[in-house]
């Protein structure tokens, strides 16, 4: 496959195949609905392991076999998908994460088994180096710098092995500087034209991370991640980062974190066509669970207050670990918290 490191603006073309196209087209009812929610799941190796995240009440890190019960549990449910994410073995890391682009890596063995179980549910697959990466970024380290241009080949490639295991969309969470357009030439060069990518356009360097880098083991070994991901103070990039996506093909925009974001959230909504998802990440739900744990509120109502805040800002599509939550208590009848 040849690629260039940045190619220039890609054009959509004038027939979308139908599934890109629906993924395209997808928009929110006027109420919230789990049709527009979206599940995290963390899968590790092993056969029957479940390993629960002290930091994340109600989470854990499972196996496929375990995975594959999780989904069918959300398929029925009525959710939009779910946002998978793999807990790599520490042997298996190196700086240019070579296992991300295993054909038989744990990623892809659990997007094939997971497609297979729940075949309507949307798979949104991780695209980046951190989970993979013996230096914990989500670029290649050189050094001591992350080189972007030295990245982009390496999430192309990991983009069309998650493509070619089924995933209906790649997720790009890295923030490296023009990789929308990297990916999406290598997927339709490989033959999936079909394949949208959910990039996170508007992804902040926040402290709400914590319990995920925890969840997924892949904390950054040297230094942090303020050199590629956003300013928290900053908005004014926030137009540029959208656009440039939208116009390198990607098919939805995620802004990270939600809560903290709303502004942003808003203000993407307000200059895109595209769906625009938000990641109610992990600080956000272990704060509800933490605040719940020592009876100052209901977690329930208070998940079910904060996903309505994101959807009323502008968010067709929410990520979030209480997706299943939700979803049984709108499934609670009337007398559930509105």
């Amino acid at each position: 496959m040849s690629l260039h490191p940045i190619p220039p603006a890609l054009c959509e073309p004038s027939l979308l195949h139908r599934t890109r196209a629906m993924l395209r087209t997808k928009r929110p009812a006027g109420v919230l609905t789990p049709q527009q929610l979206i599940w995290p799941l963390f899968v590790q190796e092993g056969v029957d392991q479940v390993t629960p995240i002290a930091s994340m009440p109600g989470c854990a890190r499972v196996s496929i076999d375990r995975a594959i019960e999780q989904v069918v549990e959300a398929s029925c449910a009525g959710l939009a998908g779910i946002a998978l994410f793999p807990v790599v073995p520490d042997h298996l890391k190196d700086p240019r994460g070579q296992e991300s682009r295993n054909r038989d890596g744990l990623m892809a063995r659990a997007i094939r088994a997971l497609k297979a179980a729940a075949p309507d549910l949307l798979i949104l697959s991780d695209v980046a180096l951190d989970p993979y990466s013996s230096d914990g970024h989500d670029g290649v380290v050189i050094d001591g710098r992350i080189d972007n241009d030295a990245t982009l080949p390496l999430l192309a490639e990991m983009a069309v092995v998650q493509a070619q295991a089924g995933a209906d969309l790649v997720a790009p969470s890295d923030m490296m500087d023009g990789r929308i357009g990297v990916i999406r030439q290598a997927l339709d060069e490989a033959g999936y034209p079909q394949v949208g990518i959910c990039s996170y356009a508007v992804k902040y360097a926040s402290a709400f991370y914590g319990p995920f880098r925890e969840a997924l083991e892949s904390a950054p070994r040297v230094g942090d991640k303020r050199t590629y991901q956003m300013d928290p103070a900053n908005h004014r990039e926030v137009l540029q980062e959208v656009q440039l996506d939208e116009e390198e093909g990607a098919d939805w925009l995620m802004v990270k974190p939600g809560l903290p974001y709303l502004d942003i959230v808003s203000l993407v909504r307000d200059h895109s066509a595209l769906p625009v998802a938000v990641y109610h990440v992990s600080g956000e739900y272990a704060m509800l669970k933490a605040a719940a744990a020592v009876g100052l509120f209901s977690y329930e109502e208070a998940l079910l207050e904060s996903l309505c805040a994101m959807h009323r800002a502008g968010a067709d599509l929410i990520v979030t670990y209480g997706a299943l939550d939700v979803a049984r208590l709108m499934a609670s009848g009337p007398d559930s918290p509105k």
